[in-house]
């Protein structure tokens, strides 16, 4: 077995936490690796990569709708990637043991969702952000991140962890403070950066609050990823039974005229299905 075989198996067994992960770092390497092929052999491929950020300027954005969901795996500095990813398995870990996976991955996707939609509202409608609306960008998981860990501190405000050099203090506590860095660094850079960081905190309270009404606001997105999925299995189902009537056809034929009588197209497509069902 190769080594990019026991990554996909590895990925395919892991549950959704580490999946999360696993796709954020890949998307990282991909980039990088991309990046020093354009170097190398002077390709202009930014342009592209470019696409999968979210940008404030909506004209922009209408070109590219996909960058709304993508830019919450996109990361192009390793310190960034490394400090997500760390608070994404602390958080993330903490959350399942409360919640199930399909809640984890909505809060992330959606969590995501309002710190992107918090960013294009803020770099269009406050003042303060209409010179900078133009080159805007919002990139990272950050958002998704403090969706969990909001969601989780919300859920369980006075489960203690130890924190290094500090002592044990209640997660709700950290979650705060976490929230308060990215309020006062607004003006002090990345302001993009620290208004979806809030959109991502904001999703997770409401969320959890809900959850603990009984309410699960994320009920419609499970609903959408169940049609999807029933979607691709039907096509694989309706595939299967065309490529069957395909083999009769072409096995009723052997049975009258022998394999010689076959061309070139029937036998291939009694090769395929012979690899198929190995």
């Amino acid at each position: 077995m190769t080594i990019i075989h026991k990554l996909i198996n590895e990925f395919k067994n892991a549950n959704i936490l580490y999946k999360l992960i696993y796709l954020n770092v890949g998307i990282f390497l991909f980039y990088n690796i991309l990046s020093v092929i354009s170097s190398l052999f002077i390709l202009d491929i930014g342009p592209s990569l470019e696409k999968l950020i979210l940008p404030s300027n909506t004209s922009t954005l209408i070109k590219q709708p996909w960058s709304i969901i993508s830019y919450m795996f996109f990361h192009k500095t390793f310190i960034h990637l490394l400090f997500n990813m760390i608070w994404l398995h602390f958080a993330g870990k903490l959350f399942l043991d409360y919640f199930n996976e399909k809640q984890f991955f909505s809060t992330y996707i959606l969590g995501g969702l309002c710190g992107g939609i918090l960013f294009i509202l803020s770099f269009n409608y406050l003042p303060a952000f209409e010179i900078a609306n133009q080159n805007a960008k919002a990139m990272g998981a950050s958002a998704s991140v403090l969706a969990i860990m909001f969601a989780i501190s919300t859920h369980i405000p006075n489960y203690r962890i130890q924190i290094p050099f500090i002592g044990m203090i209640k997660i709700k506590y950290l979650a705060l403070s976490l929230i308060i860095l990215d309020v006062i660094s607004i003006p002090k850079g990345n302001a993009g950066g620290h208004i979806a960081h809030i959109g991502g905190a904001l999703f997770g309270y409401i969320y959890a609050k809900q959850l603990n009404k009984g309410i699960d606001i994320s009920k419609n997105l499970y609903q959408l990823i169940n049609i999807v999925s029933l979607k691709n299995i039907f096509k694989k189902q309706n595939k299967s039974k065309k490529n069957q009537t395909k083999i009769d056809t072409i096995l009723e034929k052997i049975s009258k005229s022998g394999y010689s009588s076959l061309n070139k197209q029937e036998k291939e497509i009694l090769f395929n299905a012979s690899k198929e069902n190995k």
